[in-house]
């Protein structure tokens, strides 16, 4: 299935996701490493990444959207991409929680609850971001018009890959 949403030819939700995963995963390094006695400026960077990462994670989040709506119902890419969805959205939530916290705060340092709460929204992060390449690697969502969507899962032994001699 060709993605819905694109420019110059190119699907737009791909395009888009690299900027909030990496804003997101380099904030809580930053925290981390400020956490464990590093510069006292890598609290305000992670917490103006996640500003930013929270926003673009919305702006690729209406990108994505495009596309599963197009899905059918009742393919493993329809599943994969609402599972893929909600797992981001738990992501933005949590990340979210995390901005609210310190929006306020006389510091912008994380601490360790709030880091502790960063490194499960990446875990999570990490598994949407396997789906999402199964989606696009696999199942051809947003890539190739002469998709399967109902494409046996990659973890399966003697699994094809998109282009694979068939």
């Amino acid at each position: 299935m060709e993605s819905r949403l694109k420019v110059l030819g190119h699907p737009v939700h791909p395009m888009l996701v690299m900027f909030p995963v990496a804003l997101l995963v380099t904030a809580v390094i930053f925290d981390v490493i400020d956490t464990v006695g590093g510069p006292d400026f890598l609290g305000e960077v992670a917490y103006w990444n996640i500003t930013v990462g929270l926003i673009g994670g919305l702006l690729a989040a209406v990108a994505g959207a495009f596309d599963l709506l197009a899905l059918p119902t009742g393919t493993r890419a329809k599943r994969v991409g609402l599972l893929h969805a909600a797992a981001n959205i738990a992501v933005i939530l949590l990340f979210a929680a995390v901005w609210v916290v310190r929006l306020n705060a006389e510091s912008r340092a994380a601490g360790g609850a709030l880091i502790a709460i960063e490194v499960v929204a990446v875990a999570i992060l990490g598994i949407s971001a396997w789906l999402g390449g199964e989606l696009v690697d696999r199942l051809g969502v947003g890539v190739d018009p002469e998709h399967d969507l109902n494409a046996s899962s990659s973890l399966r032994p003697g699994a094809r890959r998109i282009g694979d001699a068939r």
